[in-house]
């Protein structure tokens, strides 16, 4: 059995289970929405055992066999975002969530993925020391709240972008002439700065041993906001190097993720660098018109389940 946990309407959630709906796979919607109807319970012995209730189902966990994890933040779903956290509603909803994510950890389901692999996507400077400890090249980076500091780097590289230090997503943008002239902000708030990297960018899923590398053609600073500004966006399959693909398939595993999503970026002179990873990537907005991405997940919830890392 295969379970899956978040919002049905969630696009990576939708196009998995109408892959397995094709296969006619085992497979059980957790939904999120729906969670003041639902009920759970892990226990630890020897081994971790529990089950999961909702809308008249009962699953015992140990029969779960893979599991696909997007959950969203349990008190953000209207049902108890209406009534606020440290309601009995809230607070139901995150003894729930974090019943599933406790037997996430714990089991020897095949867990796409654990939500502990996912944290280091919390701190991108941290993150990007690991992707550096793998071999990739990384942007040079200033974190800095002196403005004096700030300003010497941007003198030093010339074109210079900045972005967030977390995992909240923001909006890469290069530094124009007006930010620079508010570089004194920088003494509000810690900052990233990051050397411009010239080349084309390439988003590549790694899913288990598989890999779908995807080129993607933009001459926005961030390609995900391309359409937003009015600049051209264009996405097509590209054929990885073999040395390349095989650094990010050990990238993945070294951060302990069955599937994740790498953004490189190729330069003029044929080196790769790698800007972050992804642990729970929107794949949807990347996929092949064959389903490739969706297929190989599949793929390797119903072939790698009990056992796998």
């Amino acid at each position: 059995m295969i379970l899956l946990f978040g919002l049905p309407d969630d696009p990576p959630i939708a196009a998995v289970r109408a892959r397995l709906a094709q296969q006619r796979g085992n497979a059980l919607m957790l939904d999120q929405r729906d969670v003041l109807a639902t009920s759970a319970e892990v226990r630890f012995e020897r081994d971790v055992s529990g089950w999961v209730s909702w809308g008249g189902v009962r699953v015992d966990l140990n029969e779960v066999e893979a599991a696909y994890l997007r959950p969203y933040d349990p008190t953000a779903v209207e049902s108890v975002s209406r009534v606020g956290r440290d309601s009995p509603e809230g607070r139901h909803a995150v003894e729930v969530y974090e019943a599933i994510r406790v037997w996430s950890e714990l089991s020897d389901a095949c867990i796409v993925n654990r939500l502990s692999a996912m944290a280091s996507n919390g701190s991108k400077p941290y993150q990007a020391e690991l992707i550096r400890r793998a071999g990739f090249a990384v942007p040079t980076t200033l974190l800095t709240t002196d403005p004096e500091r700030a300003l010497a780097f941007v003198e030093e590289h010339g074109q210079v972008i900045y972005k967030s230090l977390s995992g909240v997503r923001s909006i890469v943008s290069r530094l124009n002439a007006d930010m620079r002239q508010r570089l004194s902000l920088v003494a509000n708030c810690p900052t990233q700065l990051q050397r411009y990297v010239p080349g084309f960018d390439v988003r590549v899923h790694v899913i288990g041993d598989e890999h779908v590398a995807c080129r993607i053609v933009s001459d926005a600073d961030d390609y995900r906001y391309a359409s937003r500004q009015g600049r051209r966006l264009e996405l097509e399959p590209f054929a990885l190097p073999l040395d390349c693909a095989e650094r990010c398939r050990a990238l993945a595993a070294e951060l302990g993720l069955l599937m994740a999503g790498v953004d490189l970026r190729c330069t003029p002179e044929g080196e790769w660098v790698c800007f972050e990873v992804n642990p729970s990537p929107g794949f949807t907005f990347f996929e092949t018109p064959d389903g490739r991405i969706a297929s190989s997940l599949v793929r390797l919830m119903t072939s790698k389940r009990r056992g796998a890392a």
